[in-house]
């Protein structure tokens, strides 16, 4: 008897403190969210020594009075969470009540508030209320937390390092700039502008402003919707990638979101497109009833369950393949200007009008919002003529400029030019986009048609791959192998489907076997086509070094632009690249 008992308040909000508070980007997202969801629209953040000295957050939001200020100290007191009811409903970022009671209860907390008339301050240190007084009537919020687990030394010396520290608060108040393009977002860090925004509404601006003017001109802007989402934002070219997840950013009704299958579908939209090990910038705005969503699964708000999820992944992928499959992809170089004066501050801008030289450092950002159409001249205008492509063009399924070779340099890469420019196209990697999209339509849809082969293979395997293939048999009987077993952990091929290229007909079916063990865990016959497409697809094409002639060159051409998608190997590097009449000219001193 007697051993349990009621533990007090600054106990309970130091544990709490362990699942809100874990690093110093905890306390900045907490008060952050606050101010979004006071209805600020300017929020300015500053940070010293990456917050663990200082974390400063100043809003122009509604602002409390002074009871609603003392209570908002206390555990589970909140404005955003009324009724039982709310929970399937929240729309607000914040809602359990335990954020600042819980910074308060590791730092020391100065809050200064008003609702526009005489405002009030407070000093809490360690989770006491130390000073209670009148303050200036500046209508919003200011809350400034200092020594930051200055009473827990154990979580002060786990802390990352001051650049790891101060990346993740750097991360999380660009996705919050992205996610709320109409606020004011400022970031300072020891009395250094990291970010600032214009709160213009214009999300394109504020991935300039994030990632560069080069990110933004190969942005696409994507929207689609079903009857339960409507998903919007901007995916990057494929030509843009980063070696991270971090940059895949998706929103929920503008929250910051994580969820690795949301992320996997993204990715795997750009299938082909890119490298694997590379990943896309992409910011996408999921809009959905509250009611669909659940974000109370975890403290830290970032995880998230919806309903029909496996819609959402299709409607996601298939919005992306659809801007991809209406883009010209093919990468253009590009010279760049080096200057020699640049103040400190200034952002590098560029024109994104194209064809013209380029006076004006601007962004034509509204040509992102609604591309200019034209029906009525029978011209179209896409405010955007670069490389003398229209958005008529661009509008269907992009094929391939007509291109003319004249040569192979390198032994590797045909030259080839038109009246837009100078391209050079990589033989290798353009016949294992022919490969792989012949390969892969035999795959899905072989014909009755095989070839017997005169003398039979006989290929021997180790036991537990014998039982493997033994098992998926049928799959290859289906792509018109006739395979038998005989003997002892061993195969006999008597005949193998037309599509085998003459002469690598052992290699391929090796390949083929190989590929078909290789996806022993969670087979999928999907997979193995796909897999066993891009293998031989790579195997059968022809080699760099590997001289070609005119006639093969203009047959590979055609070839190629024929593709679904002529721009990448199915490992995702280019096929070709271009460079336009004017770079050309810029680089031999001809337009200046």
């Amino acid at each position: 008897m007697g051993k349990v008992r009621i533990m007090d308040d600054i106990l309970a909000n130091k544990i709490a403190a362990g699942e809100v508070v874990e690093k110093c980007v905890s306390v900045v997202k907490e008060l952050v969210e606050n101010s979004v969801d006071a209805g600020a629209s300017e929020i300015k953040i500053e940070v010293r020594e990456a917050g663990t000295k200082l974390i400063k957050v100043v809003d122009d939001g509604a602002g409390m009075d002074h009871d609603d200020a003392i209570m908002a100290f206390e555990r589970h007191a909140t404005s955003k969470l009324l009724d039982e009811m709310g929970l399937f409903r929240i729309s607000s970022l914040g809602f359990r009540g335990e954020a600042l009671p819980s910074i308060a209860s590791v730092s020391e907390v100065t809050l200064k508030t008003s609702i526009g008339d005489v405002g009030t301050k407070l000093f809490i240190k360690g989770g006491k209320l130390i000073t209670d007084e009148a303050s200036d009537a500046r209508r919003g919020t200011e809350i400034t937390v200092k020594n930051l687990f200055f009473n827990t030394p154990a979580r002060l010396k786990y802390l990352n390092s001051i650049y790891s520290e101060l990346a993740n608060v750097c991360e999380y108040v660009n996705k919050m700039a992205l996610s709320y393009p109409d606020k004011k977002f400022t970031l300072i860090s020891d009395d250094k502008v990291l970010l600032n925004t214009d709160g213009t509404g214009n999300l394109l601006k504020v991935i300039k402003e994030i990632y560069g003017s080069e990110v933004a001109r190969k942005m696409k802007k994507i929207s689609v919707f079903n009857d339960d989402y409507d998903v919007d934002g901007f995916i990057s070219l494929p030509e843009v990638t980063r070696s991270s997840r971090t940059h895949m950013i998706t929103l929920v009704n503008n929250r910051v979101v994580r969820n690795v299958e949301l992320n996997r579908a993204i990715n795997d939209a750009y299938h082909t497109y890119k490298p694997e090990t590379r990943y896309p910038i992409v910011v996408l705005n999921i809009n959905t009833d509250p009611s669909l969503v659940d974000v109370n699964v975890h403290p830290s708000k970032l995880d998230i369950k919806f309903s029909n999820f496996e819609d959402l992944k299709e409607l996601i992928k298939r919005g992306i393949k659809d801007v991809l499959d209406k883009s010209l992809l093919i990468p253009k170089i590009e010279k760049k200007e080096i200057k020699e004066e640049r103040p400190k501050l200034e952002l590098q801008q560029l024109n994104l009008e194209r064809k013209s030289v380029i006076e004006s450092d601007t962004i034509d950002y509204s040509m992102f919002d609604e591309p200019v159409i034209e029906v009525n001249e029978g011209l179209v205008d896409y405010n955007n003529e670069e490389d003398e492509v229209s958005y008529e063009e661009e509008k269907k399924k992009i094929i391939m400029p007509e291109m003319y070779p004249v040569g192979l340099a390198k032994g590797t890469y045909i030259i080839c030019h038109n009246e837009l420019g100078l391209y050079m196209i990589d033989q290798h990697a353009a016949k294992e986009r022919i490969n792989y999209e012949g390969y892969k339509k035999a795959f899905g849809n072989p014909d009755q048609s095989s070839i017997r082969m005169l003398i039979p293979l006989t290929l021997e395997f180790p036991s537990n791959e014998f039982i493997i293939i033994k098992q998926n048999i049928n799959v290859l009987k289906d792509m018109h192998f006739d395979i038998e077993e005989s003997g002892i952990n061993t195969f006999v091929i008597k005949e193998h489907p037309t599509w085998i290229k003459e002469g690598y007909e052992v290699d391929s079916i090796k390949k083929i076997f190989e590929v078909l063990i290789s996806e022993e865990k969670n087979f999928s016959v999907e997979k193995f086509r796909e897999k066993a497409a891009i293998m031989l697809s790579c195997k059968m094409a022809i080699k760099a070094n590997m001289n070609i002639s005119k006639e093969e060159m203009e047959a590979l051409i055609d070839d190629l632009r024929r593709c679904d998608n002529p721009y990448t190997c199915p490992h995702g590097r280019p096929t070709t690249i271009f460079y336009s009449n004017y770079e050309l000219e810029k680089m031999f001193k001809r337009a200046m």
